[in-house]
């Protein structure tokens, strides 16, 4: 579930940006401590030295994020974009007396197929994650990326955690896979969507018919571009790599 800093971050920026009243009276070098002081002030009461911040606009605000840190590594979760609308859809008909928030208007919320598209619009909750994980796989900072395959965490989490671990560069122990639980029913009743960040007990395979219409399936299965991606220093983890 996404944290508040990134866009705590870039609200920062903006109001300290040309254009505004601000932009003159801050330098370049106080920026970077504000935006440092975000962090220090929100962890805070956390002790731990390794902080993992969840956002899904982080791959898109790598250059100041890695200013302000520079041994930042960004871990991001894959999966076939066909399979993630396909779960949005499930969540969405679970909830059939909610107008989600997810969606900005009856319009957007009409037919699968406005719901689909809306989300896989640029600035959409799939499309803008999209865009913005391209534009980091192939940016100059790709050697801290690591990119997670869904389907092989699920079958094989031990193995995935144990490479996410190595790349991070610190020690492994062990994790119960077998017993996680994880529910935000406050955050998600404010979407209008029970359910969206609740996650099953066991980490596991569970697979299931498509309940998108064949076109939309198709269309949003052709997107993994990681699958076949060149020319990109990012660390990928999927079914065919070592």
């Amino acid at each position: 579930m996404s944290g508040p800093i990134a866009g705590l971050f870039e609200g920062m920026i903006s109001q300290v940006s040309a254009g505004t009243e601000m932009a003159s009276m801050v330098t370049a070098e106080q920026r970077k401590r504000l935006l440092q002081g975000l962090f220090e002030s929100y962890y805070s009461e956390n002790k731990e030295e390794l902080i993992f911040d969840t956002n899904r606009s982080w791959t898109a605000k790598l250059p100041a994020l890695l200013s302000v840190f520079p041994y930042t590594k960004v871990i991001c979760l894959v999966r076939d974009v066909a399979w993630i609308m396909d779960s949005m859809e499930r969540q969405f008909r679970n909830n059939p007396f909610e107008n989600t928030r997810i969606f900005a208007n009856a319009q957007q919320r009409a037919t699968v197929y406005s719901r689909v598209e809306a989300m896989a619009n640029a600035n959409g909750l799939v499309g803008y994650a999209w865009h913005a994980l391209r534009e980091a796989c192939y940016s100059d900072y790709a050697d801290r990326l690591m990119l997670v395959d869904y389907d092989l965490l699920v079958a094989r989490p031990e193995e995935v955690f144990r490479l996410i671990y190595s790349f991070l560069e610190e020690d492994y122990f062990e994790h119960n896979f077998s017993d996680v639980s994880y529910d935000a029913p406050a955050f998600d009743a404010n979407l209008g969507m029970d359910g969206l960040h609740r996650v099953h007990k066991t980490v596991t395979v569970r697979k299931r018919k498509t309940i998108l219409p064949p076109d939309i399936f198709k269309e949003h299965s052709s997107k993994s571009f990681w699958r076949s991606m060149k020319n990109s220093a990012a660390r990928i983890i999927e079914p065919d790599s070592n």
